[in-house]
């Protein structure tokens, strides 16, 4: 039905690296979604008060609240399409990104709410009981609820919104809580001499894995809020892209800032031969800088480095390094080599990027690796700068 929706009211509607198609797409799975809860919320009201059964009655309100979280969905989308401005010149993107974080704390509530409710039901257990009509209310509920769990993760995967995915793991929840609620009921029937609060049981169970769902929908949306490393396949893409050029060696300092979906800005290093002609390896650059901007909708900054290829030395020095950079850690790169002659002894100066969770420090990072260069090429001293990866 989403589909169908998105083909008559999206103009463009494959279009979705469009920021205006994101958007649309967003607001109106967030319709769809005030639609369904309300429906359902009135639903399990009535179904609560048929068969008396607390959970049922929860799984009412949860619905409520999930009308909140879509509305709240698309506002996060329309505030997120505002135009930069002299107090946000990089736009609102990341509203999109609060707003998933607003739509995750809210099945936190709503499972610490269900846990509550659901011990005090094992406390002090209550008679239920489940009426045919309650019944084919709670499974149109379960399958409703599926439904919207599928269409709200399959739109999150197509737009790449983080919010989409919060939402589609509260429709999951909801799923499973439903189902729980007509098990524990089945139970209630079918084992009476058993005399167990399967409904509370139930509940508490239902509300662990709605507490998961929500903690791990807090955190999808908090990384790129707190500015998370870059996706690893767009790292290879920019790579590719800027080795298509021949002028370009290789690059380093790789940096993806994201100010939301459509947002974001990339700059790095490019080495150029240092005895090219600097005027057209400048427009190389900038037409390198264009051709990112546009493949990967980003603002790109190429800072361009160049990098003696003629000089014997440096190639022979930059094996030797790079051997013993690996020898301490594989993902260990080398760049910015700079060779600095003496009287007594020559200076290498260079730029290492070691991994966060490297096992060594920096400063061990940098006593191995001049100990290591040393020992086979006294001559050499090495002046090294430790960066971190982006």
């Amino acid at each position: 039905m989403i589909e169908l929706l998105a083909r008559i009211f999206i103009k463009d509607h494959k279009d979705v690296d469009n920021p205006v198609v994101r958007r649309k797409y967003g607001i109106l799975c967030g319709a769809a979604g005030i639609f369904f809860n309300v429906l359902l919320a009135a639903l399990k009201f009535i179904a609560g008060i048929l068969s008396k059964s607390i959970s049922v009655t929860a799984d009412a309100v949860n619905n409520l609240s999930d009308s909140a979280g879509s509305l709240i969905t698309i506002f996060g989308f329309k505030l997120s399409g505002k135009k930069p401005d002299a107090d946000h010149p990089f736009g609102h993107g990341r509203i999109e990104y609060i707003a998933g974080l607003m739509v995750a704390f809210s099945v936190l509530l709503v499972g610490l709410e269900l846990l509550r409710s659901s011990v005090m039901e094992i406390i002090e257990p209550s008679e239920t009981s489940l009426s045919f009509w309650t019944f084919l209310i709670l499974s149109f509920s379960v399958l409703i609820k599926f439904y919207m769990f599928v269409y709200n993760r399959a739109t999150g995967k197509k737009i790449n919104s983080v919010a989409m995915d919060a939402v589609a793991k509260d429709s999951l929840s909801d799923t499973v809580s439903t189902f729980a609620v007509i098990v524990a009921a089945a139970l209630s029937l079918g084992f009476p001499q058993w005399n167990l609060p399967f409904d509370g049981i139930a509940g508490v169970v239902v509300s662990l894995f709605i507490l998961w769902n929500g903690f791990e929908a807090v955190k999808d949306t908090v990384d790129p809020l707190l500015g998370k490393a870059a996706d690893e396949e767009l790292v290879k893409q920019i790579e590719a892209t800027a080795m298509e050029n021949k002028s370009i060696c290789g690059i380093h300092d790789l940096v993806v800032h994201d100010y939301g979906p459509g947002r974001l800005m990339i700059t790095f290093h490019a080495e150029v031969p240092g005895d090219g002609n600097i005027y057209e390896l400048h427009d190389d650059i900038d037409v390198l800088e264009m051709t990112v901007s546009k493949k990967f909708n980003c603002i790109a900054t190429i800072h361009m480095d160049p990098v003696d290829l003629n000089n014997p030395e440096r190639k022979e020095v930059s094996a030797l390094i790079f051997e013993e950079a690996k020898n301490i850690d594989e993902r260990i790169t080398v760049h910015d080599l700079r060779i600095v002659p003496g009287t007594s002894h020559t200076n290498l100066i260079f730029d290492v990027v070691r991994p966060h969770d490297c096992k060594y420090s920096v400063e061990e990072v940098k006593a191995k690796i001049s100990e290591g260069v040393m020992a086979r090429k006294p001559f050499y001293f090495c002046v090294i700068h430790v960066d971190s990866p982006f």
